[in-house]
């Protein structure tokens, strides 16, 4: 029978935090020195929005609490390059700017020349659109709508050069220049790497004609994806696109293990011999909101946790991403954290906030993005979804962990206390008692685990109820070592099923492709998953290229009466047939039919309760057929549950 399982998962309880030891240290912060750690290592900033935010208000301090130059402030504590983004046209008709910053040139060219005058050298982030290029948006500047190829190329390079002229002329100091943000398949509305490769060839181009030793940089994101880099990278060699720096987003709560971010990198610097960097990166120190407006990241949900939500934790990813791309990835040049001066303009309201960020371009996006970006923008627009990723707080102080640049040059070690403490997971019978740990992690300023003694409150009531309500899921509260520790307990029925969420790959599980898909396996992505961290996933580019099942066979199935049920989401699925289903030997014996609509809703499809006879076998599984639509069917599947029936 199912036991009550005991993981604990690295969704962090964020609820204790040892007061500053500024007294005895001078900071509070645990750095480890990155041992290798090459003099010209770039530790670059994001700093897009400070124009936006000091326009709004925004004042920024150093660390004994006088008003600076917040470039000045970002030079001191260790940072050699700010980056800045760069959107060709991000006003509307009437001059009102689409916010994020309103980054134009003119942005660049302000922002370049602080930057230049505190030392720092400037990486410029050509996006190649009116508003933000991500992998799932690459919009087309309205200048440049309904260009033929041929005269899109030439607009990109008569652009990137005059942008450039115009740093140059400004004496700005240009380190890197990219030709693309997040180009994963697609640029500029371009949509096959055949257009693409023209577009960065222009770039790099320029680039080579007004700062000829300035790096070009390609930038890509997801590197979690199988093979996604590998393709990518043999794409530009194919082409002979010319560039020196391979460039990767890395948020640790959906792209990986830092393991499989090595191994990446390492395969692009190896095979082609390409410097590689992180162009991106960031990390909560606290999950609560300072604007009104929700952040992206926040405590529950489907976020990866690998550090606490405190300021501790936030300097342990930066510190720990650095070390592993000196000591693991040859070629490995730097690490640019993203926009961690975007703080709130304001605390008092939404209305006071919302009133700067349509004025300014503070927040993440206006109303008056709407004619450009309707889909997204349009709907969303509002504030800054990432204060709560700042390296300053929201009075624009600056927090202990914008010191973590500085500080892994040499070191800086203070005693090993605890930071917080960590949540536990339980999944439990229905028909078992509830186990809880005598233990739970504390997780130390140095980021290693101490096992700490809890006493949890469950009152004898409360259990019964749990054990009577029928599934769900349960939050326990207890002490341990003067901290409030939290249990969140899932109430399950028994699942006859092995590898139900697919943690453990494809064990138990048979895939049959029926019509040769691009991809179909077993995804580690938490937020692509219902419950834990992994999922099958299918993608397939070509049009009816979809057509499989997913087949389990569970040994030894008393005869009774049971239900089976699997969950189902993904997109672009176009004309499509899923059903889940129940076999005994070749005959299926019931099925439902389920539907594919959007990223993030589920369809869970439960088959009706079904006779079994003990001896025959009985296969459960999901029947996927997608004729797609767009740039090809995708979806995941979650959550597969063969339990008693009443």
């Amino acid at each position: 029978m199912l036991r009550c399982l005991f993981s604990v998962l690295l969704a962090l309880s964020f609820l204790f935090c040892l007061p500053a030891l500024g007294e005895e240290t001078g900071s509070p912060l645990y750095v480890r020195k990155v041992e290798g750690l090459p003099e010209d290592f770039i530790f670059g900033m994001d700093a897009s929005s400070v124009i936006a935010e000091e326009a709004s208000g925004v004042k920024y301090y150093d660390a004994a609490g006088r008003e600076a130059d917040v470039f000045q402030v970002l030079a001191d504590s260790g940072i050699t390059h700010i980056r800045v983004r760069v959107w060709n046209d991000p006003y509307d008709a009437d001059g009102n700017g689409y916010g994020g910053g309103n980054c134009d040139i003119r942005t660049a060219v302000e922002i370049g020349k602080r930057a230049t005058a505190c030392g720092m050298k400037l990486i410029v982030d050509f996006h190649y659109s009116d508003f933000w290029a991500d992998p799932g948006k690459q919009m087309v500047p309205k200048a440049w709508a309904g260009m033929a190829i041929e005269e899109k190329t030439e607009a990109v390079y008569q652009y990137t050069l005059d942008c450039l002229k115009q740093l140059k002329d400004a004496g700005v100091d240009v380190g890197m220049v990219q030709t693309g943000n997040e180009t994963n398949n697609l640029l500029c509305g371009e949509k096959t790497w055949f257009n693409i490769q023209y577009l960065m060839q222009a770039g790099a181009k320029a680039t080579r004609e007004v700062f000829p030793e300035a790096l070009v940089a390609l930038h890509f994101a997801n590197p979690e994806k199988a093979g996604s880099y590998a393709t990518y990278a043999k794409k530009m060699d194919y082409y002979q696109v010319d560039y020196d720096v391979f460039a990767t987003s890395y948020y640790p709560y959906w792209h990986g293990t830092l393991d499989n971010l090595a191994a990446v990198l390492t395969e692009i610097s190896e095979t082609y011999g390409k410097k590689v960097m992180v162009m991106e990166t960031s990390y909560a120190y606290t999950p609560e909101d300072s604007d009104f407006f929700g952040n992206t990241v926040g405590d529950g949900g489907t976020i990866i946790k690998d550090y606490p939500f405190t300021v501790q934790g936030q300097a342990n990813s930066v510190r720990n991403i650095t070390d592993t791309l000196v000591s693991r990835v040859p070629g490995a040049i730097g690490v640019v954290y993203w926009e961690g001066t975007w703080i709130s303009v304001g605390t008092n309201s939404w209305e006071e906030n919302h009133e700067k960020w349509e004025t300014f371009g503070s927040g993440w996006a206006t109303s008056h993005a709407a004619g450009y970006d309707p889909a997204d923008a349009g709907k969303y627009y509002g504030g800054c979804a990432v204060d709560n990723q700042a390296m300053f707080d929201p009075a624009g102080r600056p927090l202990d962990s914008l010191q973590v640049f500085r500080y892994m040059r040499e070191g800086h070690e203070v005693p090993v206390v605890p930071d917080a403490l960590e949540d536990v997971n339980l999944v439990c019978d229905l028909s078992l008692p509830v186990a809880l740990p005598d233990t739970v992690n504390a997780v130390m300023n140095d980021n290693s685990r101490q096992a700490v003694p809890v006493v949890w409150e469950l009152p004898a009531e409360k259990e019964e109820e749990m054990h009577a309500s029928g599934p769900a899921v349960y939050e326990i509260t207890g002490e341990a070592g003067g901290m409030q520790a939290h249990a969140w307990v899932s109430m399950v029925y028994y699942n006859y099923l092995v590898n139900d969420s697919f943690e453990d790959g494809d064990t138990g599980w048979t895939f049959t492709d029926l019509k040769k898909a691009d991809e179909l396996y077993v995804e580690d992505k938490k937020t692509d998953s219902l419950t834990g961290t992994k999922h099958a996933h299918f993608w397939s580019a070509a049009r009816d290229s979809v057509e499989f099942t997913l087949e389990q066979q569970p040994a030894e199935l008393p005869a009774g009466r049971y239900t089976f049920s699997i969950s189902v989401m993904g997109g672009d699925a176009g004309e499509h047939e899923v059903y889940a289903y129940v076999k005994e030997g070749d005959t299926v014996l019931k099925s439902e039919p389920m539907k594919i609509t959007s990223y993030g809703s589920w369809d869970t499809g439960t088959v009706p309760a079904f006779e079994h006879t003990e001896g025959q076998p009985v296969t459960v599984g999901i029947y996927v057929r997608c004729q797609g639509a767009g740039n090809g069917a995708w979806g995941k599947i979650d959550d597969a549950k063969l339990n008693s029936a009443p």
